[in-house]
């Protein structure tokens, strides 16, 4: 696989590249962030090597992160050949319910600050950052179906939402005859693999291709952090800050990580490349999104797509972090269910 291997997002005509350029990094507002001087050549090295998705949102580092994407494709006349993603959700005004959430009057202030961060008139790819639990999905569906119609939008998708929900926003489109979401972004590594019970499978049911985010775990992968003893970056710093998402050492990934560790030099590769190819080539995944702060770290990224993991570290690798069996999944696919069900036939459906 190459940066120049271009799929298309979902059931959808947007080609985008197998990694996507996440900008979380951009800025140095939260503490672990690039400046634009160093953010400006890593976008130049990704545009490069054919990279060409660009993932944003109006939350990173204040809006600094949409700033400066912005001014970076505009100096660099990048708009027509970038796929430029943003999210929009939460709270942009402490006090103020309707300047968060998922409802229409935040969606379309969200989106016009955006646009104007970005120094664009439309959006390719515009994100619900995250399921805020209360505003209807039909209210939802009806408004980015909107946007789409005027042109604001070209096609949007689903953040950090259960897959029941982005089920139902599907069904709900199906039947109108209204715009579809065409992926969902959602955390995905070696160490967080909850998405494969439902959001795979219903991504492939509905035509969504699967977006990860933090396919190192917060750079917990990368190999630098050791039992016992304090790290340092952006894990370090979440962490500290009680964000439970950031929070990654505990025993069973610490097991996962000398699993790693170990395909790595068996591979000859970095932890990080393992990790990140292993997301990558993962069933029903699209475009992973990756960050960097560093021109190292981007070209390590890159690398991770010039090998394929043997069948039998990968084995290992799958093994490691596998989820537990469960109900009602158990049923599924150990005996004597099957027999039962198919009296003893073998059958596949058209998804197998």
């Amino acid at each position: 696989m190459s940066l120049t291997q271009y799929l298309t997002l979902g059931r959808s005509g947007l080609r985008v590249s197998p990694l996507c350029l996440g900008t979380m990094t951009f800025g140095t507002e939260w503490g672990w962030g690039s400046d634009e001087a160093t953010c400006g050549p890593i976008l130049d090295a990704y545009l490069q090597a054919g990279g060409n998705f660009l993932d944003t949102a109006d939350l990173y580092t204040g809006g600094k992160s949409e700033e400066i994407c912005g001014r970076l494709i505009r100096d660099r006349n990048l708009r027509d050949r970038i796929v430029l993603a943003t999210k929009y959700t939460f709270n942009a005004e402490r006090g103020n319910p309707n300047a968060g959430g998922n409802g229409r009057k935040n969606m379309y202030r969200a989106l016009e600050g955006s646009l104007r961060r970005l120094q664009t008139d439309y959006i390719d790819l515009y994100w619900m950052h995250v399921w805020d639990g209360v505003t209807p999905v039909e209210e939802v569906m009806t408004s980015m179906n909107d946007l789409v119609r005027a042109g604001k939008v070209r096609y949007f998708g689903f953040s950090d939402v259960p897959a029941w929900y982005a089920a139902r926003a599907q069904t709900l489109a199906q039947f109108a005859h209204s715009e579809p979401a065409i992926a969902l972004q959602l955390e995905y590594s070696l160490v967080e693999r909850n998405i494969e019970r439902e959001h795979i499978p219903a991504a492939r049911e509905f035509g969504m291709g699967i977006c990860p985010w933090s396919p190192l775990a917060g750079g917990f992968l990368a190999g630098k952090y050791k039992r016992g003893e304090p790290g340092e970056g952006r894990l370090e710093t979440l962490s500290a800050s009680g964000n439970i998402t950031f929070e990654r050492r505990n025993e069973r990934n610490w097991r996962i990580l000398d699993v790693l560790l170990d395909a790595s030099k068996a591979i000859g590769r970095l932890p990080a490349e393992v990790a990140l190819n292993w997301v990558a080539t993962q069933r029903g995944v699209s475009s992973t999104i990756v960050g960097a702060t560093k021109m190292s770290q981007l070209e390590s990224n890159l690398r991770a797509l010039e090998f394929t993991i043997p069948p039998e570290i990968r084995a290992r690798l799958d093994q490691a972090g596998a989820l537990d069996r469960a109900h009602p999944y158990v049923m599924f696919d150990s005996p004597p269910f099957p027999e039962m069900i198919n009296g003893g036939v073998p059958v596949r459906g058209w998804t197998s």
